[in-house]
């Protein structure tokens, strides 16, 4: 009886269609679910290959990883890129028929017409007869549809994305659109890659142009800090350099400071933006150049600088020497002609002056001054004698010579000069110095000279006294050198002295001492013989002159000075 209603409602339902509408409307509903799943999956396979794919990947990894996300959206048995080349389209890769590479598509295939309309090709079955299959038998046995997508770059084609399965008919229309956004995400990824490419590319080329100048560069901005530098080190400014790291301040990296320099380049470029050039006498006695150059921004404001730094401590010592022989020149032909006016008075006075000394013997006060004029007037002629030398430098005979046995008959010239003054000489002679092609005479004239100063040098000294003499083979990019070097451990030469020790007749002794020709007649021989005269001095501590000498026989041992 209570069962009867239910089963007439029932009936009436049935009768009027309303389980029927609730039948459709839960398939209708199932089915919106599964396509929303299926639109999930998709969107999280985009998802997950925009994150797996990044700019340093290469093409083909691209879609290595494509081919392993693919198959959860829909059949997916092959996965490749046909890419326009040359005017060609042809196959970049093709996975996993990877021996179809480079492979050209017929003009006649329907993948060819696909990439010039730019427009989706869908094959249900693949057609036997196209070309590109036709070509290709193993791809065509085991394949049955394939989908071509067209890879388009700001409209114009640049490849078709294919993809395939051996099901027939697996893809839909609905499949288009899918595979239209993937292909749409794998043209950004390889555009992105190829720019990523470009700029890594032309980075490279710059870096190493940046890191083949020869000098130091450095980017600085305006707060000083040190934004790019290359891979040169900084030349040593101070003898106690800060340690040389990435990045900091400028001022502190290259000069020990603390706060900016008193008179930054920087601040000159804020009132005109304009380079700014500078040359730097450093601690360790080198000469640097600066070159400052502004870094403008959009509005030509000032937003940092660059600076190099170029050691010119050779171009500047070789430039001095040039002077210096030019100088020498000069000199040397006014002096052949001074010398020879002068000596033909000068043996008048002399001789007049020690023949009345000797007629006057019993008047001591005349003979006094009688003695004085002769001394003076022979003491000129020395000069004279050097000046001559002087001017005849090139016209010396040179032999093969052993600078060891001159330097012991020098030393033997000057041995009671030296040891009067209490001196204490050290020899540390190369017993395998090669001979060189030099003048015996004059060799030893310089190295009495060098000995003599040194000796002068040390007047003042209250402690040991010492001069050391050695020799030894120096190479470098000139070629093979023998040295011979004085050194002293006397009262050293400041360092405003040291450009002007060469000159003639300059000289920081007293009158009665020096002439101030013994330096630079002793630089004049270097030059002749094609050597150099060099000094490094530190006052209060010493000085070492360098005399370097060419040798021609370049089969001697690479020996290098042990100091």
């Amino acid at each position: 009886m209570d069962q009867k209603p239910d089963s007439q409602h029932k009936l009436i339902e049935d009768l009027t269609g309303v389980n029927t509408s609730k039948l459709n409307y839960y398939a209708e509903l199932k089915k919106r679910n599964e396509e929303i799943s299926r639109q999930n999956v998709r969107l999280e396979i985009l998802y997950r290959l925009s994150r797996a794919i990044n700019l340093e990947m290469s093409v083909e990894d691209m879609i290595g990883e494509t081919f392993k996300h693919l198959p959860q959206a829909l059949r997916c048995e092959l996965l490749g890129l046909a890419m326009l080349k040359n005017g060609e389209l042809q196959i970049r890769t093709l996975l996993p028929f990877q021996s179809l590479l480079h492979q050209p598509v017929s003009r006649d295939s329907l993948l060819w017409t696909s990439f010039a309309e730019k427009t989706a090709l869908l094959l249900p079955q693949l057609p036997a007869e196209d070309p590109f299959f036709a070509a290709n038998p193993a791809l065509a046995e085991k394949l049955r549809s394939l989908v071509a997508i067209p890879l388009l770059q700001r409209s114009v084609a640049k490849g078709l994305l294919l993809v395939g399965s051996s099901q027939v008919g697996a893809y839909t229309q609905d499949n288009l659109d899918f595979l239209q956004h993937l292909g749409d995400q794998l043209v950004i990824s390889i555009q992105n890659a190829q720019l990523y490419d470009d700029v890594s590319r032309a980075r490279k080329n710059w870096e190493s142009t940046f890191n083949a100048v020869p000098d130091p560069i450095l980017l600085i901005d305006t707060d000083h800090q040190v934004l790019l530098r290359n891979n040169r080190p900084l030349p040593k400014i101070l003898h106690v350099q800060p340690a040389d790291q990435a990045g900091g301040k400028c001022y502190f990296l290259l000069y020990g400071r603390l706060v900016p320099c008193p008179d930054c380049p920087m601040d000159m470029m804020r009132q005109s933006p304009e380079p700014v050039y500078r040359r730097l006498e450093t601690e360790t006695q080198r000469v640097l150049d600066f070159a400052f150059y502004p870094v403008l921004g959009e509005y030509g404001e000032l937003v940092a600088m660059t600076k190099t730094v170029k050691d010119v401590t050779e171009k500047s010592q070789m430039e001095n020497r040039l002077l210096h022989s030019a100088r020498l020149a000069a000199i040397g032909e006014m002096a052949a002609g001074v010398a020879h006016e002068l000596n033909s008075p000068l043996t008048a006075i002399i001789g007049t002056a020690q023949l009345l000394r000797c007629e006057w013997v019993d008047r001591a006060e005349l003979a006094e001054s009688l003695e004085e004029v002769a001394n003076c007037g022979l003491r000129c002629k020395r000069i004279i004698k050097n000046l001559l030398t002087f001017s005849r430098q090139d016209q010396v005979p040179m032999t093969e010579t052993d600078l060891n046995r001159e330097i012991e008959r020098a030393m033997a010239l000057v041995h009671y000069l030296i040891d009067k003054s209490h001196i204490r000489i050290i020899k540390s002679l190369c017993a395998d110095l090669p001979e060189v092609k030099a003048n015996g005479l004059q060799i030893q004239q310089v190295v009495t000279n060098l000995m003599i100063n040194a000796r002068d040098a040390l007047d003042k000294n209250e402690g040991e006294k010492t001069i050391r003499l050695e020799t030894f083979l120096k190479r470098n990019r000139d070629g093979l050198w023998a040295v011979v070097a004085v050194h002293d451990n006397g009262q050293g030469i400041e360092k405003e002295n040291l450009s002007k020790i060469f000159t003639p007749f300059f000289t920081s002794k007293e009158a009665t001492k020096g002439t101030g020709l013994g330096l630079s007649l002793s630089f004049g021989i270097a030059q002749a013989h094609g050597g150099t005269l060099e000094v490094e001095s530190i006052p209060g501590e010493g000085s070492v002159f360098f005399l370097s000498l060419p040798v021609k026989d370049c089969s001697v041992p690479r020996v290098v000075n042990p100091g």
